[in-house]
């Protein structure tokens, strides 16, 4: 697979409001606590697949070297796009509490099987992935968002879609099995459950906004109902738990459109590579 690496031209230098998603508190919080935990997140995938790649024979890791490349530039074009967006939270007064555990967590992949770091890789990619389908189905959620900060998640959306097969694939290569994947992925879904809950919260507390009426308002429009993220993410993610499940039975359509369309604000830099 060939993999876009990809500059997003948008300012992150300018400040942006408090409330940027559409002067709702609550979805600023929750998509500022998913920005918080990408810098670190980012660079744990990063280690995990060069670590992971390491474990595959000669011939297996010529087979993945240009995905592997391409994966690595996009999760580290992420990471320093996230770090220029979470500069400007700093500035408002938040405090990044997710960053410092998953710090923790990367300083753990020397004492364990590279396979175990591949299927948390794999795991979270999967989350992101269902994730970002919804974001991209639904742009509702982001349409009264300043405009930058709109394009710069559907980018991000766009491009997890499109990566969402490589550590899962390296972790089937390196010889991983179904029943450690799955385990692993129960673990992976309730610490990110509770990271992001943790960290949503604390954003709210700082902002002075956790009580309001208005602010758990807009938690429910975006969370629950029919047709919310929560049962969608329940749903989707749920489909890792098959033992035919490969992450590209998602649906890419809506990642492929949306890049295609906005090639000029997301020109390559290099492809497959």
């Amino acid at each position: 697979m060939n993999l876009t690496v990809r500059r997003l031209l948008v300012d992150l230098k300018t400040p942006f409001a408090r409330h940027w998603a559409g002067g709702c508190a609550f979805r600023s919080a929750f998509f500022n606590a998913l920005s918080m935990s990408f810098p670190a997140g980012e660079q744990l995938f990063i280690d995990s697949v060069k670590l992971g790649v390491q474990q595959l024979s000669p011939e297996q890791q010529a087979r993945f070297a240009d995905e592997v490349k391409g994966f690595i530039g996009q999760e580290a074009t992420h990471r320093r796009i996230h770090t220029l967006f979470n500069e400007q939270l700093t500035a408002q007064g938040y405090v990044n509490h997710w960053e410092g555990r998953i710090a923790q967590r990367r300083e753990r992949m020397a004492e364990l099987d590279p396979r175990n770091w591949l299927a948390v890789t794999a795991a979270t990619e999967h989350l992101t992935a269902v994730f970002a389908e919804y974001l991209l189905a639904h742009p509702e959620s982001l349409a009264d968002a300043e405009p930058r900060l709109r394009d710069l998640w559907l980018w991000h959306s766009a491009e997890e879609s499109e990566h969402r097969s490589t550590a899962f694939d390296l972790y089937t290569a390196a010889g991983g099995n179904h029943a450690w994947r799955v385990r692993i992925f129960r673990i992976v879904a309730t610490h990110f459950a509770l990271d992001v809950a943790r960290q949503t919260l604390h954003n709210l507390w700082r902002d002075g906004h956790w009580w309001r009426p208005a602010t758990w308002a807009g938690a429910w429009h975006l969370l629950m109902g029919r047709d919310g993220l929560l049962r969608h993410s329940i749903v989707h993610g749920r489909r890792y738990l098959r033992e035919d499940f490969h992450p590209s039975q998602g649906d890419g359509r809506a990642a492929e459109a949306w890049l295609a369309a906005h090639a000029e604000l997301a020109p390559p830099v290099r492809a497959g590579a």
